[in-house]
């Protein structure tokens, strides 16, 4: 038998096999939970909540102790060399900063733990007294991770805070938890001296960056603090060690204020119990999980995803390497032209995801592809429609030596983007495009572990199996969480429907955070306790379980808005659905309920859209006079329709009118929160005499 027939013959079986044993499988099971209504789901694995999987550890700061005596040689925080800082300017007149940036220089599990033992010991020098609470008010960087385990140590709870808030959300985050002392760098330290009349606690700000010790406004300019250098803090702690005062499995760690798409931010606040369960779940998910793999962290450690990732990569021996989004790759924005960006620089093996990050990899791969064209995109897109047709079940789509085949000549330059060594993926923070999630799989040939959780959960609800190739669901339980549906007769949502029970989800377990800082109102409004004591938060989000016992997210109440005639409309649902067009960089539906029709804010992706002008000879003065005219938003028009066919959407879901925007949704702006969730009243709200004018016209 020749070795063609061989590479046919053995996917075949292989996929056969697979088929039948993946057929009955279940991946989450019914659960009774005593009294409390509604239909619940378990992880397959594990009859009870897991809340630890180290024996004897129930805290963070003992599970990081505990790492570095074990991994004490091995690399654990890295960060890249700047070479050079300069800046460009575009032909529209605009200045952009470039990095050149080198390679990444190490420190071990040890130096990491003496440098946290000695900031511990370093803040006591300075004042900061038991019981007053730390702020970290930064972009991810190795300092934030030092600061955070250095405040664990001592017992500290860290508020952690956005580093793209604005002021009066910053105001009222230090000022409502009383924050004594802030850990920031030189760009937030500026922000602070912005508003030090208004903070009213403050004592003392240590700052990551030395050059703002050249900066005489800052160090002259204010008497209501001490402002200390933070290798100054660790310096003192050196020459002053102090005994740690370890907190216990209860102590608050943590109190994250949300990103505040919808008002003020809220303060959840987080124990070690809370954080360490969700850690444990998650390692019990992805598969080989072990100190060979190497992490890229450029997600806002401010957000639990990426401040429980990091937790607990640094538990299992991992290297994590720090980037930014925009020197992610070798086109980001702020890499230097000819140089590398983080992930070729890194080769990462694992790293976390927001859906918004994703789908500008898979804009990027497709909109190069289509600019080649001829061969090279011949090539792709059949490398790509025999891959999918493998991966959606099809005995005969590209499996054994043809899989091999396209990853050699098609896929393995995609690989290249992110390092070319990535096998794991996990996305959260929002829902993820079922296109998009395909894309990743085929392209990266990596598996993407879609999780959904809250801040309110430490992240922690369910996670899609490495082995689950379905899209558009959550997969089941985290082994830390219970799922629970309860029925939402408003909006026509029962767990009696049929063929799957549907509803409002609840997350119960030992990652369920105690509550809101200050607000006992709105925590007893979302949080419940039931008689066997497992605390519960209601998210309003609207799911269904599938057969096998993985969720599927379909609604979410407050998105939900009635039409004049009495349709409802899931705004979130139907901009997931729209915005896979290619011409669509971010959308906003907007529904009236004194009109029978939406509308829609859309952001035009300039790169899609000029390529689109140009081959079709439209001419224009720069890229705000092309979103203005008709032609353009007739063709991006058309993309919408085209999606929301695909998507199924009904008449009513589809906008009537649309409006082009052209300047991009940036934390910056406000427009979208540090996890590039749009903050919809705020846009609203900005683009109010547009929405208007929709209507109008």
């Amino acid at each position: 038998m020749g070795p063609y027939y061989v590479a046919v013959l053995i996917p075949l079986v292989f996929t056969l096999l697979i088929r039948n044993t993946k057929k009955g499988k279940r991946r989450g099971l019914p659960v009774d939970v005593g009294e409390e209504p509604g239909y619940v789901i378990r992880n397959h694995r594990f009859t009870s909540p897991v809340e630890t999987a180290w024996e004897g550890v129930t805290t963070l700061a003992e599970l990081f102790e505990y790492s570095c005596n074990k991994h004490s040689n091995k690399k654990l925080l890295g960060t890249r060399k700047l070479i050079s800082r300069e800046m460009e300017t575009s032909r529209d007149g605009k200045s952009f900063e470039k990095l050149h940036l080198g390679d990444y220089e190490w420190l071990s599990y040890g130096q990491v733990f003496e440098s946290v033992c000695n900031f511990a010991s370093g803040l006591v020098q300075l004042g900061h007294q038991r019981g007053e609470r730390a702020a970290i008010f930064a972009d991810t960087r190795e300092e934030w991770f030092i600061a955070l385990q250095g405040c664990f140590r001592r017992n500290v709870t860290v508020v952690t805070i956005y580093a793209s808030l604005g002021e009066e959300a910053l105001c009222h985050s230090f000022n409502e938890t009383e924050v004594t002392t802030v850990i920031c760098g030189y760009k937030e330290l500026k922000k602070l001296a912005n508003i030090s009349g208004q903070l009213d606690t403050v004592k003392r700000i240590i700052c990551m960056d030395e050059e703002f010790q050249s900066d005489t406004s800052l160090v002259s300019g204010s008497n209501s603090w001490t402002l200390t250098s933070f290798s100054d803090v660790e310096r003192l702690g050196r020459e002053n060690p102090v005994d740690p005062d370890l907190p216990l499995a209860a102590d608050v760690a943590v109190i994250m204020y949300t990103s505040g798409s919808t008002g003020l931010p809220k303060g959840v606040m987080m124990t070690h119990r809370n954080v360490l369960a969700t850690g444990s779940a998650v390692m019990t998910i992805v598969p080989r999980l072990g100190s060979q793999d190497v992490y890229l962290a450029y997600l806002p450690l401010a957000h639990i995803l990426e401040l429980a990732a990091e937790n607990l990569i640094a538990a299992i021996g991992c290297s994590i390497g720090y980037g930014s989004p925009l020197t992610l790759t070798d086109t980001s924005n702020k890499i230097k032209r000819g140089t590398k960006g983080d992930a070729s620089m890194l080769r990462p093996t694992l790293m976390a995801a927001v859906p918004a990050i994703l789908d500008r990899v898979r804009d990027g791969v497709r909109k190069k592809v289509d600019a080649t064209g001829g061969l090279a995109k011949t090539l792709f897109d059949l490398a790509y429609s025999r891959r999918l047709s493998a991966i959606n079940g099809s005995w005969f789509g590209a499996w054994g030596l043809e899989r091999l085949l396209w990853n050699f000549l098609v896929f393995r330059k995609v690989r290249a983007i992110l390092g070319g060594r990535i096998r794991f993926i996990l996305s959260g923070g929002a829902p993820l495009a079922g296109d998009t999630q395909r894309f990743i799989n085929i392209c990266l040939g990596a598996p993407i572990g879609q999780g959904y959780g809250l801040t309110e959960t430490c992240a922690g609800g369910t996670f899609s199996e490495y082995d689950d190739t379905s899209v558009g669901r959550v997969g089941p339980p985290l082994p830390c969480s219970f799922i629970k549906l309860v029925d939402w007769p408003e909006g026509g949502y029962l767990t009696s429907d049929s063929p799957m029970p549907r509803g409002e989800i609840v997350i119960g377990g030992p990652n369920v955070t105690v509550g809101y800082f200050k607000n006992e109102e709105k925590t007893k409004e979302v949080y419940k306790v039931d008689e066997r004591g497992m605390r519960w938060f209601y998210t309003g989000d609207v799911g269904q379980f599938h057969a096998d016992g993985c969720l599927e997210i379909i609604d979410r109440k407050k998105d939900i808005v009635k039409l004049q005639h009495g349709e409802y409309v899931s705004l979130g649902k139907v901009e997931a659905a729209l915005i896979i067009s290619p011409y669509v960089d971010s959308i906003m539906l907007h529904a009236d309920s004194f009109h029978s029709y939406c509308v829609a804010l859309v952001v035009a992706s300039q790169t899609a859209v000029e390529a689109w002008a140009s081959n079709n000879g439209i001419e224009y003065s720069d890229f705000s006079d092309l979103c203005q005219k008709e032609e353009t938003a007739k063709e991006v028009y058309a993309s919408l329709l085209k999606a929301a066919k695909g998507a199924r959407l009904e008449k009513f879901e589809i906008p009537a009118k649309i409006k082009l925007l052209s300047e991009a949704w940036t934390p910056e702006s406000g427009l979208v929160t540090a996890a590039l969730k749009m903050k919809r009243e705020v846009v609203r709200k900005t683009f109010s005499d547009e929405l208007v004018k929709l209507y109008s016209s």
